[in-house]
């Protein structure tokens, strides 16, 4: 997930580069399973959101599952993509918002999977 406006920066044959690439030599990725938990951790009350679908056959970048920082609780492992993502590996984009109760939910364009 990123910013709508990151997203909008990467040309049509680029990479998404976050900070954290740069920063810790990965990029955080979740699943369809967890992606509201770093969401809801760090991203409450942020309304331009968007959750990048992502092919890791495309990635071209080692994806290792592994536990996120700090740790979760339940023991839960994220997806680390190890490179920039290119922008062709990305086959959907959804937006990302919180629900009227409060807290990140899976976009209805997902929730079937």
């Amino acid at each position: 997930m990123c910013g709508a406006a990151d997203w909008a920066e990467v040309v049509p044959d680029g990479d998404y580069r976050p900070p954290s690439l740069g920063e810790a030599g990965f990029i955080h990725c979740s699943d369809f399973g967890t992606a509201h938990l770093p969401a809801d951790a760090l991203f409450r009350g942020r309304t331009d959101l968007v959750l990048l679908e992502i092919d890791p056959a495309k990635v071209g970048a080692p994806v290792r599952w592994e536990d996120g920082a700090p740790p979760h609780p339940a023991g839960i492992r994220f997806p680390h993509v190890y490179g920039p993502i290119p922008r062709a590996a990305v086959v959907g984009v959804h937006q990302f918002r919180e629900t009227d109760g409060g807290g990140f939910r899976l976009p209805a364009s997902l929730a079937h999977r």
